[in-house]
């Protein structure tokens, strides 16, 4: 495949972008996790760029990544924000039934962190991580596999020593707080809700 084959599929998603047709569907239901990244998303509402395509969107807080998957699976969502593994995971059936899934956009490309308990402060080195019990958002998820990558870097083993869970990103700070696990990878560092 030479630089032609990508200019040509680039044009052809420009040309569709810039298509002006009548919309295939007007009223949409977009589901989301309450992070940062979604923010894109739920905030293209309240400044009318939905309104200003012809389009009645309808934003749903969703508790985690297996229920957004299942939702788009079980087409109650129309779109729904995603992390980057899971729509090729989906489209291979890894997980789930096979299901062909466009991507529109990328909204986060980096910023993932280890965050670990303030009673393992002293420990930043990971091989002393071992027994620890760390979440990730989803099994299919860039947080997971940077997790794994990066122990078994420092000689621990992934899937031995140390326990990999999931929990949705919106409770892992209170997780964190409550002692049920040693530290995260996830978006961010996530920052536990304030009140003002």
């Amino acid at each position: 495949m030479g630089g032609d084959f990508f200019a040509d599929s680039f044009g052809t998603l420009e040309a569709m972008a810039q298509d002006k047709g009548s919309l295939e569907k007007k009223d949409l239901k977009i589901g989301f996790i309450p992070i940062t990244c979604a923010s894109p998303l739920v905030m293209a509402d309240p400044l009318g760029f939905y309104k200003k395509q012809g389009l009645n969107v309808t934003m749903v807080k969703t508790a985690g990544w297996a229920l957004i998957r299942d939702k788009v699976q079980n087409r109650e969502y129309d779109a729904s924000h995603m992390l980057a593994p899971m729509p090729i995971a989906m489209s291979m059936g890894i997980g789930s039934n096979p299901m062909p899934i466009n991507v529109a956009t990328i909204q986060n490309t980096n910023g993932q962190a280890i965050t670990l308990h303030v009673k393992h402060k002293d420990k930043r080195d990971p091989k002393m991580w071992k027994g620890f019990k760390f979440v990730v958002p989803f099994e299919y998820s860039m947080h997971n596999f940077l997790l794994r990558y990066y122990v078994a870097e420092h000689g621990i083993d992934p899937d031995k020593d140390i326990q990999i869970r999931v929990v949705p990103p919106p409770e892992m700070v209170a997780n964190l707080r409550a002692g049920n696990l040693d530290g995260y990878l996830g978006p961010g560092p996530l920052q536990p809700a304030r009140s003002v």
